[in-house]
């Protein structure tokens, strides 16, 4: 597996090796020994897929307290997924990084814990996955406006489709401090 580093550290991209012929193909999607080699100590405890139909866009969700690292790939379709930094502390705070991850490039994001992270579907459909360190919280369940002006997160597509949450998610300077992670040593 190839491991790419992004602008904000702990936000990884994977690259699984892929074995492929006529058939079709067989890759690994997680192997704790190759991935604590790579720097991610994450132990999932549950496992999350939707389906999306194009132009939707989910995000930017959060929890705190009781974060989540997400490990996320696309088993049908494109994505542009995004991570944004929100821990308070962190040098690189309210900053984003963007990848394409497609049912073809089979990348896999791992978007540790303390950041908020979204997704705009660019196909006709996507199967989403994600792995989460750590089970739904509902009374932790927070977010940030997809468009948010001081996060400059490109998005590829014009007006998407939302839920009404996300739709009046707060910008991130009008969250209280208390609602967002710290920056771990």
């Amino acid at each position: 597996m190839k491991v790419i580093e992004t602008a904000l550290s702990g936000a990884l991209i994977i690259e699984p090796q892929v074995f492929g012929d006529a058939r079709g193909f067989f890759y690994e999607s997680y192997n704790k020994g190759k991935w604590q080699q790579a720097g991610i100590r994450a132990d999932f405890i549950q496992t999350n897929v939707s389906r999306s139909a194009k132009g939707v866009l989910r995000g930017l969700h959060y929890q705190w307290p009781n974060p989540q690292g997400k490990l996320v790939s696309v088993l049908e379709g494109e994505v542009y997924d995004v991570a944004v930094d929100i821990r308070r502390g962190s040098p690189t705070f309210g900053q984003s990084v963007g990848v394409m991850l497609t049912a073809d490039n089979h990348r896999h994001f791992w978007i540790p814990e303390g950041f908020a992270h979204g997704f705009c579907v660019l196909s006709e459909f996507a199967t989403f996955t994600y792995q989460c360190t750590a089970l739904y919280d509902a009374k932790a369940d927070a977010g940030i406006r997809w468009n948010d002006a001081d996060l400059r997160i490109d998005w590829p597509l014009g007006e998407p489709l939302l839920s009404e949450k996300d739709s009046k998610a707060p910008l991130l300077r009008d969250v209280e401090s208390d609602r967002l992670p710290v920056l771990q040593a």
